[in-house]
């Protein structure tokens, strides 16, 4: 009886796979004359496996098409990425300019102030910190190089003449008398210092593409263009005294940079609508108020 079944088990396994293995000819003919155009001869097993390998590459090139080519924006749920790149850096690109706009604020602030004698509180700067920048693992303690380059400094200025016993530096007491002001420029000066005209400083006329001078030594502070006085170069110095340089042609330095007394700093001009000629308007500042130059310098 179990015999008998086993038989006919096999026998049933044996005339599936011989079914699917079992030819069949496709004919394709024409209807009106029954001529045989093509002739195919097929199997089940033939067409299982020829239609599973078209399914596996049309997957394939379907998987191709939406990971490596454009065609894959065009399907619900995926973007480009390039276009998320672009957003990213115009997003980054206008946090950074408006960080730099407040910083110009603050910068233009503190200067109206320092030129009108306001005091100020750096700790209510407003500084917004730049968050784009890792400043945690900074190492600052100073290299060989900086060292060096100390040392030489400090050897070179050591017998400098303009720095003696009775000279100033910021954060000292002190009085117009103990500091030597070099003139800007040697010319003729058409308009003298006018506190009722509100004209505070002097013009200076010189010849063209003369180099306008720093008066001391001092830290640049401002450098811009304005509608009415051209190009603007403002230098702090020690003692608070501001020097005021404006209608210059060309502005050699930019804000931030030391100089030393005698540098050259401008190209004197004709730039800015509240000017008669090409000539230097120079303004002295002690302590938030305007000072005659002429007392203190020879032209």
């Amino acid at each position: 009886m179990t015999t008998s079944r086993k038989g006919k088990g096999k026998r049933k396994k044996s005339s599936w796979i011989s079914r699917l293995r079992n030819k069949y000819r496709l004919l394709i003919m024409n209807e009106e004359t029954f001529e045989e155009k093509l002739s195919f001869r097929l199997s089940r097993l033939n067409v299982f496996v020829v239609t599973g390998t078209l399914a596996i590459l049309l997957v394939v090139l379907t998987t191709f098409i939406i990971a490596f080519t454009p065609l894959r924006e065009y399907i619900p749920g995926y973007t480009n990425v390039a276009l998320e790149k672009q957003v990213y850096e115009l997003q980054f690109k206008s946090d950074s300019l408006e960080r730099e706009f407040r910083l110009k604020d603050q910068y233009l602030s503190s200067i109206r102030k320092i030129l009108i004698g306001e005091e100020f509180d750096e700790s209510q700067t407003g500084m917004v910190p730049d968050t784009a920048r890792d400043f945690n693992d900074l190492d600052l303690s100073p290299s060989l190089e900086d060292s060096l380059f100390r040392m030489e400094y400090e050897s070179d200025v050591k017998y400098n003449l303009y720095y003696g016993e009775n000279m100033e530096f910021p954060g000292q007491a002190t009085t117009v008398g103990n500091i030597l002001f070099f003139p800007p420029l040697k010319g003729v000066i058409t308009n003298d210092f006018d506190l009722a005209a509100n004209h505070f400083g002097l013009d200076i006329v010189a010849r063209e593409d003369e180099a306008v001078k720093a008066t001391f030594d001092g830290t640049v502070v401002f450098t811009d263009w304005t509608v009415g006085t051209g190009y603007v170069i403002v230098l702090q110095h020690p003692g608070n005294y501001v020097s005021v340089y404006k209608h210059n042609a060309v502005l050699l330095k930019q804000a931030g940079d030391f100089v030393k007394a005698g540098d050259p700093i401008a190209i004197v001009g004709d730039s800015g609508e509240l000017t008669t000629g090409p000539h230097l308007h120079f303004e002295l500042w002690y302590n938030g108020t305007p000072i005659d130059p002429r007392s203190y310098m020879v032209f």
